[in-house]
């Protein structure tokens, strides 16, 4: 456990103090605050909108849900749990890029909550057209800048990240597979009962 530990702290100075440039600054920061970006958000509902039509709502609302459930279980279940203190209240010489409230660092909510978006629409757009799987490309590249801007900016250890995606893609897997049970159980079955009555 000490080894994994320490090499988590030294990938963390990695991204930290060593693999660092000016203009990364201004790009990790806008990556890592969720009110800077969220313009992007509404970019992304408008192309599953654009190219999704009906499906476009379930497809959001299952993201929602995703997004509820990993957020639950990294800020309400594993944070008070763990307890991890924050690299940048916890090392020295860490660049802190943003405003830090005392909060616990294990696991990063930003990666698991990125990670359930965007396996939802992995899971919606991955066997589409070619511009479909290059929506879902660029949504993952982007979670993934997410996750590794909580480290640049000082914030979360990359095993905090880690752990995060993990849990943002169990939490959509979770929420898609009840989703499936519900329609091939419930749905399907009145609907074909409805059918036969008419």
């Amino acid at each position: 456990m000490e080894l994994i530990e320490r090499a988590d702290v030294w990938l963390f100075r990695l991204l930290n103090l060593r693999l660092v440039h000016p203009a990364a600054d201004d790009l990790m920061v806008f990556l890592t605050q969720s009110n800077l970006s969220v313009h992007i958000f509404f970019l992304v509902a408008l192309f599953v909108f654009i190219r999704d039509g009906k499906s476009a709502i379930l497809l959001i609302l299952l993201a929602l849900l995703s997004l509820g459930l990993s957020d639950f279980v990294t800020s309400s279940v594993l944070k008070p749990l763990v307890q991890r203190i924050r690299p940048c209240f916890a090392l020295e010489h860490v660049r802190l890029l943003v405003h830090q409230p005392r909060s616990y660092s294990f696991a990063s909510s930003h990666a698991a909550n990125s990670a359930a978006v965007v396996s939802m629409i992995w899971i919606f757009f991955h066997r589409g057209v070619m511009v479909e799987k290059l929506f879902t490309g660029i949504m993952i590249l982007y979670a993934l800048l997410i996750s590794l801007s909580r480290a640049y900016v000082g914030v979360h250890y990359p095993g905090d990240l880690l752990a995060g995606m993990v849990i943002g893609v169990w939490a959509a897997s979770l929420v898609y597979l009840f989703y499936s049970w519900i329609l091939k159980n419930v749905l399907q079955p009145r609907l074909i009962r409805y059918a036969a009555q008419e």
